[in-house]
């Protein structure tokens, strides 16, 4: 059952991701960027509600799973070359880690 509900989560977790990027990533991997961002943010959030098992498979690990993307992060830093692309790195992951925070901190309020 745990399976199903991951996939399920990922069903519309991916295809979002995906239309983000189709519609926004261009010079600039903006897309990739938001559904990192949105992804951590939910995921602290999921965190503290203290989901049940079966709920936090299909909306943490499912949906935030296929929402959000870090090897394409990975990928187009390493495109970006060494200076851009380690700022890049940098910045959404510190951004991902603060929203993570910001989603936990409004799940506990």
């Amino acid at each position: 059952m745990t399976a199903l509900l991951v996939a399920l989560g990922a069903a519309v977790g991916a295809p979002l991701r995906f239309l983000a990027a189709h519609l926004l990533d261009g010079r600039w991997p903006t897309g990739t960027f938001l559904v990192n961002a949105a992804g951590s943010f939910l995921l602290g959030l999921f965190s503290a509600l203290a989901l049940d098992g079966q709920t936090l498979a299909l909306l943490g690990t499912g949906l935030c799973g296929g929402l959000t993307t870090y090897s394409a992060l990975a990928v187009q830093s390493h495109d970006r070359g060494r200076a851009l692309g380690a700022a890049y790195a940098v910045t959404t992951v510190l951004i991902a880690v603060v929203l993570c925070a910001a989603g936990f901190a409004v799940g506990q309020a």
